[in-house]
């Protein structure tokens, strides 16, 4: 465990858990550390249940390429179990559960059997939503594993919170592995593409059956060209067969769907201020982790910079709220409105603001919204530290990437 770094954010949230009789499941997109959850909780059950017995199944090992199909998954664990006393409990941790056929089938039997503590991780959302609400609904418990906040970030790679260090996170991203590595452009690009390559060929190429590579490939080219732009499915055939790509909008919509699923991005859509209502058109697209979107399409910072910071946000607000939605009110629109229950916070996110047009259209929109909610503009203007226009909160996005609550 000397190599584990605590992530009590999510540790916390799950430890009121162990012993229950839901199975806990740890989703995610690859890489971010779902694998190290699952085994620092496998190790804190060690220690307060010494006499355990613990069955830890990780399906990328070669040891266990015999569990194919849930009978298997279900003669391993009578394997496991058949000598052992139960007196302090039974436990099984299924990582990247996804490549097991069926494994919902043996879930369902081992809950109601009473068998044993179950926790698994995946990296598909269909597959986790899908097959577990239909074979286990209100059986089971979801955690979602993001990417390293900035603060871990600097936690994992050992860095002091200034203005090089916020330049590596939006320049390299969140994957928690990238900490081993020096943090060069050619040497963590590497890593990342080969992370994305395998996002792309196995959790969605491969789970979905998708035969148009080339368009996929095309397709996240343009979201990723595109961070914080509305999307139309229309506007994205229309330019990707000016681009000599033929395909149709409901094409793109499901291959969108795809890309989600692998939560390698994150749709988001647009809500009426005033009603809370949703839109059924003009969603915004944000990737789950900035590294990824970099060393897919050949990085820019003087030209991307304004993408990677309205997506920083997005990240942050992501972890800190339950729900996260562009905000229109009339003509106006605000970048995100985040919702926790009757908690609700406005965030704009830009640039600079040192031009009066800026300032006007940043603060203004904000100013327009009829309640007292909190209300926050984040820059990268180096005079910010904190300062406030009639009541809203203007940060660096150094310290608003730091915040653990708005």
């Amino acid at each position: 465990m000397k190599d584990l770094i605590i992530r009590p954010r999510y540790t916390e949230r799950m430890a009121p858990f162990i012993g229950k009789n839901v199975i806990k499941v740890l989703t995610g997109q690859r890489r971010v550390g779902k694998s190290c959850l699952l085994r620092q909780l496998c190790e804190h059950i060690r220690q307060e249940h010494p006499s355990a017995d613990i069955l830890y199944v990780n399906k990328e090992l070669s040891a266990f390429a015999h569990i194919r199909t849930s009978d298997d998954l279900l003669a391993e664990v009578a394997k496991a179990f058949s000598l052992a006393s139960g007196e302090d409990g039974r436990y099984l941790f299924v990582d990247e559960v996804q490549d097991i056929e069926g494994f919902e089938h043996a879930l369902r039997s081992l809950l109601a059997e009473e068998a044993c503590d179950i926790y698994i991780t995946g990296s598909n959302a269909t597959m986790l939503s899908g097959e577990l609400a239909t074979y286990l609904s209100g059986r089971y418990v979801e955690f979602h594993i993001h990417s390293l906040t900035f603060s871990e970030f600097l936690e994992f790679h050992k860095l002091s919170p200034d203005n090089t260090s916020l330049r590596h996170y939006l320049t390299f991203g969140g994957l928690p592995y990238l900490s081993n590595l020096p943090l060069d452009t050619d040497i963590c690009f590497e890593y990342l593409r080969n992370v994305y390559s395998t996002i792309l060929l196995k959790d969605i190429v491969k789970r979905e059956g998708i035969r148009n590579v080339s368009f996929l490939e095309s397709l996240v080219d343009y979201v990723a060209d595109n961070v914080g732009n509305l999307f139309s499915a229309n506007n994205i055939s229309r330019y990707l067969k000016s681009q000599r790509v033929n395909i149709s909008p409901l094409q793109v919509i499901n291959y969108l769907k795809a890309l989600g699923d692998a939560f390698l991005v994150n749709r988001v859509s647009r809500i009426d201020i005033v009603g809370l209502r949703k839109f059924e058109l003009g969603d915004k697209y944000y990737f789950e982790d900035l590294g990824l979107r970099n060393c897919y399409l050949g990085f820019s910072w003087q030209r991307d910079i304004h993408k990677l910071i309205e997506n920083a946000v997005y990240l942050q607000l992501h972890t800190l709220y339950s729900n996260v939605f562009i905000g229109q009110q009339g003509e106006k629109e605000v970048d995100f409105v985040a919702l926790n229950g009757d908690m609700r916070v406005y965030v704009q996110a830009t640039f600079q603001m040192g031009d009066e047009k800026t300032r006007a259209r940043e603060f203004g929109n904000l100013l327009a919204i009829p309640d007292n909610y909190p209300k926050y503009v984040v820059s990268l203007d180096e005079w910010t530290s904190g300062s406030n226009y009639e009541g809203i909160h203007h940060l660096h996005l150094l310290d608003f990437l730091q915040r653990q609550e708005l």
